[in-house]
């Protein structure tokens, strides 16, 4: 298979998590990522995440997000270093960064150096808050970002307060928007700088209650029971059952009540009540979906085409066959020639998935193969 971005080069100054999605979904797609890693410390993602579990030497979390990359370790406050990267810029199409505003000038790698010397230069980067913002200095950390946000209102129950999702999401936004920006800044041809902050890359994933929000001005409520989605009625969220879990997503409550024989639902005939009394509804199915078993529910639901399934947790998943069938786990070898099992592109081309053997590498694995092949001197 030809893949999309086969021929492209990725110079990668990014590290932790943001911007190494937006790099690895691109290695994904063909290109070949060059990293640029500290000499000494590498990412900080290679001790600093996930440091409990370590896989090829390093963390899992490092391993999981950098698969299928070169790395370079470098001392970028040398002279001769930074003069060597300028060079190399003159060779790729993509140079990424993740740094604070202004850090990369500081290093001398600013968008306007990078332009004179490659007229084709697409410079992309992601920043916290947004280049300009007056909280351009604050951390753009995962957490942060969300409680700012006001993501974290969005999950859970009322009571519970504000409810972080359990996956760095607004890393994996910003990311995921930063290849559409440099995909469609290639496509130009011509020299480009494209940023995404964190910030407005999680607003823009709220734009359903947000643009709400501005039409009404009312903070939407996300209920106490069984809380799931704030803007959708019951019986839309996850029950316990006698043995585990079931969740429901849009449907009529009155024949939900036929269905399962609950006259306390089909009571609910004004369908406009199922959103102004959702708490009291979600109730109803709490008490009665306890009762018996996830399995049980299931055998009613699913043939009157009622929108329910089983919460799996990963260990249940994977032994599904809607799970096996979509050969989504790939074992790839890392620089120090172990084997790790993880997940493959989620993109089908022509009908066809996207793997690759790679692993992540290790530091500094490819410092004097990319210096040759480019005839490159790096400082000491």
């Amino acid at each position: 298979m030809i893949l999309p971005l086969e021929g492209i080069t990725v110079l990668d100054f990014t590290q932790l998590l943001s911007g190494p999605c937006a790099s690895l979904r691109m290695a994904d797609l063909g290109a070949r990522v060059i990293k640029i890693e500290h000499y000494e410390t590498g990412d900080m993602s290679r001790n600093l995440y996930g440091e409990s579990v370590d896989v090829c030497d390093t963390s899992a979390f490092f391993q999981a997000i950098n698969r299928n990359k070169e790395s370079i370790a470098l001392n970028l406050k040398l002279e001769s270093t930074k003069k060597a990267i300028l060079q190399l810029v003159k060779e790729v199409d993509v140079v990424l960064s993740n740094f604070k505003p202004g850090a990369m000038e500081h290093l001398g790698f600013g968008f306007a150096t990078l332009k004179a010397i490659n007229p084709s230069i697409v410079y992309g980067y992601i920043t916290g808050y947004g280049s300009h913002s007056p909280w351009a200095n604050k951390p753009g950390q995962d957490l942060l970002i969300q409680a700012i946000s006001g993501l974290t209102y969005q999950t859970g129950n009322e009571d519970y307060g504000s409810v972080p999702t359990g996956i760095a999401v607004a890393d994996i936004i910003a990311g995921s928007q930063l290849v559409q920006a440099v995909i469609a800044a290639l496509y130009s041809g011509e020299a480009t700088e494209v940023e995404v902050s964190m910030l407005e890359a999680i607003l823009d994933l709220q734009f359903e209650p947000m643009t709400l929000f501005f039409q009404d001005g009312e903070i939407v409520k996300r209920g106490n029971v069984s809380g799931a989605h704030p803007l959708v009625a019951a019986p839309y969220g996850i029950y316990k059952t006698q043995d585990g879990y079931i969740t429901l997503a849009m449907g009529s409550i009155i024949k939900l009540g036929e269905l399962l024989d609950c006259n306390d639902l089909v009571a609910y005939q004004d369908s406009s009540q199922w959103y102004s009394k959702r708490d009291e509804i979600k109730q109803v199915l709490t008490d009665l979906l306890k009762t018996n078993t996830t399995k049980h529910w299931l055998s009613i639901l699913e043939p009157a085409d009622i929108w329910c399934a089983e919460v799996f947790n990963w260990e249940q998943l994977i032994k599904q066959p809607g799970f096996e069938v979509l050969n989504m786990l790939q074992t790839v070898q890392c620089g120090n020639g172990g084997t790790y099992q993880t997940t493959r592109c989620p993109i089908r081309i022509d009908g066809e998935i996207i793997t690759n053997k790679v692993g992540a590498p290790i530091l500094g694995q490819h410092t004097e193969s990319i210096a040759k092949e480019f005839n490159l001197t790096f400082g000491a």
